[in-house]
This record gives C-alpha cells, structure tokens and sequence, in this order.
C-alpha cells in the first residue's frame, strides 16, 4: 500500500513546522558586514593604485610563462651546429666525420 501526501507550503513554513532555526538574520547580518569592508577597501583605493598594485603582478606572470614556452622549446631542438649550418645528426656532417 502507498501513500502519496502533497503539501503545499512556503520554505519559511516548511522550516518552521520542521523546526530548522531562521538563519535570515545572521546572513543578512554578515552579508552587511561584508558589504561595508569592501566598500570602505574601495574607497581606499584609487585606480591609480590599483594598476600600480595589479599590473606588474601581470607582467611578471606573463614573463613567466613566456620563460616556461622558451625552456620547453630549446630543449626539443639541437642547437648543436657548425658554421656552415648542418647539424651533427645531418646525413651529410655524418659523412664528413667517417672521411
């Protein structure tokens, strides 16, 4: 046998009938906290400052990444070659060597 039951009720209802504390208060409480610090942060700072604070954070980022692309790259070539431009691994610097 099986019983189906639909309740039609608003969530606070739903919370209060299942006695689950309001937590309204509290979040709207810290939610205004917080919007007071960032607030006052904001004032504090002026665009000026922001770029001088952010932007060498970015290039130094950039720099780095461009380093990493660098290493990566050197160290999957030969760079081992002689004054006409053949490779020690090239057929013809082989043949050089065997004469």
């Amino acid at each position: 046998m099986q019983f189906q039951i639909n309740i039609t009720c608003t969530p606070e209802e739903a919370r209060k009938f299942f006695g689950v504390p309001d937590m309204l208060p509290m979040q709207q409480a810290l939610l205004d906290q917080i919007n007071g610090q960032l607030s006052e942060n904001m004032k504090s700072m002026a665009p000026e400052d922001l770029m001088k604070t952010w932007v060498p954070a970015l290039f130094q980022g950039w720099s780095d990444i461009q380093q990493n692309m660098w290493k990566q790259m050197m160290q999957n070539v030969n760079v081992n070659t002689d004054i006409s431009g053949e490779t020690e691994d090239s057929p013809s610097a082989k043949s050089k060597s065997k004469k």
